[in-house]
């Protein structure tokens, strides 16, 4: 949080130190290499001002300057507006939701459409003859008090009476490719399974030679083979007349994701474009606003000391703004609320560096000595604040911590 503090110390230095020497050289050395990386930095956070001059020059005196390097910031939701989606997932024993933002996109539909196209795949065992009949008899009583206008039993109603669920499902599946039948020559799709969905794709044929094992893709049977023998190595196809091009569309939807279970749509949100932009607006103009302000007070009451830490807040601002494009860090109105108070923050430090240089003034010190002295009294009450801001963000957000060292 406290890069700027280099800035300042090392225009301090050059200031008020000996003109003559190699540690001269080097503090100018530093300076400039600091600039440099600000002003770098802040071209690369708004390319405009390096792009206008570029087409000034370029227009003005016949030359070739190159626009500078551009890359979006990414915006998040309530930024750039877009449809926020909640999908249920049906599970019998556990709760869980998958959510999914689909950032940019206007259209619900398309997002609805987009989420909703991952085909949940699953393998049904043939049921036994009598098993079947008591549950097609079932289904009859309940049709028939559906008729008498009775409440029926849905779990009855919806229970497939030919198959039963097995634990084989999407969720094992490596990948899909389109192949053709060598004696039809109809397009037909092969499946490869992991390691353990392969050991359960030949534990059901084991114990289903001679049956039926169906193919079900988003509840609809597209296959239901007969299993001669046990079938090792993990590899299953599915045929079921497919046309070329509706083949290649459910290989591509298997391997862009086959879900392990069955979702249906919970809610949507939409955040209009304009509403986004229009957030984005009344957040930079604040952040302005309170940038001014700061500024300004530094300036006032600090004289040339404030100016050197508007400059290095300057410096700081850029180099956080690059650094976001770069990560890439999603923007949220929240994000730039807690990067707008970083600034305020930053500037604490800057004051308790200045308080400090002068209570060494007041006890005689030059102002060279009263630099150093500053900066070295200060750095124990700034290092301490951000102990404690580090101890905060490990003891609340355990998740962003484990991201930090590489974890999921």
């Amino acid at each position: 949080m406290n890069i700027f503090l280099f800035p300042f110390r090392a225009i301090g230095r050059l200031f008020y130190y000996s003109p003559a020497g190699k540690g001269n050289s080097r503090l100018r050395f530093l300076v400039f290499f600091i600039f440099a990386i600000g002003l770098a930095a802040g071209f690369f956070a708004y390319p405009q001002a390096w792009d206008k001059s570029a087409d000034y020059l370029n227009s003005k005196f016949n030359l070739s300057v190159p626009h500078f390097w551009t890359k979006p910031y990414s915006l998040g939701l309530d930024l750039q507006g877009g449809t926020h989606l909640v999908y249920q997932a049906d599970l019998t024993n556990i709760e869980k939701k998958d959510y999914a933002s689909a950032m940019g996109i206007k259209d619900v539909n398309q997002a609805i459409k987009m989420i909703g196209e991952t085909p949940y795949l699953e393998f049904k065992e043939e049921r036994l003859e009598q098993e079947r009949n008591e549950l097609l008899e079932k289904q009859k009583g309940e049709i028939e008090k559906m008729q008498k206008g009775e409440a029926p039993d849905e779990t009855i109603l919806r229970t497939d009476p030919y198959f039963i669920p097995t634990s084989l499902t999407g969720k094992y599946l490596q990948r899909s490719q389109l192949d053709f039948d060598q004696n039809t020559f109809e397009p037909i799709v092969t499946l490869e399974f992991n390691s353990e969905g392969a050991a359960l794709f030949e534990e059901i044929t084991k114990r289903n030679v001679g049956k039926m094992v169906a193919i079900y893709l988003d509840g609809q049977p597209i296959s239901t083979p007969k299993v001669n023998e046990a079938i090792s190595g993990g590899r299953a196809v599915i045929s079921g007349r497919f046309a070329v091009q509706e083949a290649k569309e459910l290989v591509q939807r298997l391997n862009a994701g086959a879900l392990p279970v069955p979702i249906s749509l919970a809610s949507q949100q939409s955040v209009g474009a304009s509403l986004g932009q229009d957030s984005l607006r009344k957040s930079l103009f604040a952040g302005l606003i309170g940038f001014l302000v700061v500024a300004l007070f530094m300036i006032i009451y600090y004289r040339l000391p404030g100016f050197l830490a508007v400059l290095a807040l300057l410096f700081y601002t850029a180099v956080i703004s690059t650094l976001f494009k770069l990560i890439p860090v999603t923007l949220s109105l929240a994000g730039i609320a807690g990067f707008i108070l970083s600034v305020g923050m930053a500037v604490d430090a800057n004051i308790l560096i200045f308080e400090r240089m002068k209570e060494e003034r007041r006890r005689g010190r030059d102002l060279a000595g009263s630099i150093e002295e500053g900066f070295s009294r200060a750095w124990t009450s700034i290092r301490d604040s951000n102990r404690t801001l580090l101890r905060i963000f490990v003891g609340t957000r355990p998740g962003q911590i484990k991201w930090l060292f590489g974890g999921k």
